[in-house]
């Protein structure tokens, strides 16, 4: 009769939480505070805060996937299979958001159209 040690994820939950609640923390510190040297510089058409909030909240949404959806123990092929597709989507769909946005930023501020919002 084989026998399995139980093994505890305490800790290992216990980190998965500390981590995404630092970021978080990290995340609404930077929204409240908006430092000039990175509110005030722009890369690629939006202001640096941005990217970093984009960066970070990626960085949660694969985190979750990898400690909860216990993609750290699959096979490498597998992992890049579910995570590669959903990092091309949303890059994807922050391009299209990003691009519409400027249009209709543009088409506001230099036509006769006035701002009813």
């Amino acid at each position: 009769m084989a026998h399995h040690e139980h093994v505890s994820n305490i800790k290992r939950i216990w980190f998965v939480f500390g981590l995404l609640s630092l970021v978080t923390i990290v995340e609404v510190i930077l929204g409240i505070y908006k430092p000039e040297v990175l509110h005030g510089r722009h890369v690629l058409g939006m202001n640096l805060l941005n990217w970093v909030f984009y960066i970070l909240t990626i960085f949660k949404a694969y985190y979750i996937v990898w400690a909860f959806m216990h993609m750290e123990g699959e096979k490498k092929s597998l992992r890049w299979a579910v995570v590669l597709p959903v990092i091309f989507l949303v890059l994807y769909l922050l391009f299209i958001l990003l691009t519409e946005a400027d249009y209709i930023f543009e088409v506001f501020k230099n036509s006769t159209i006035k701002w009813n919002f």
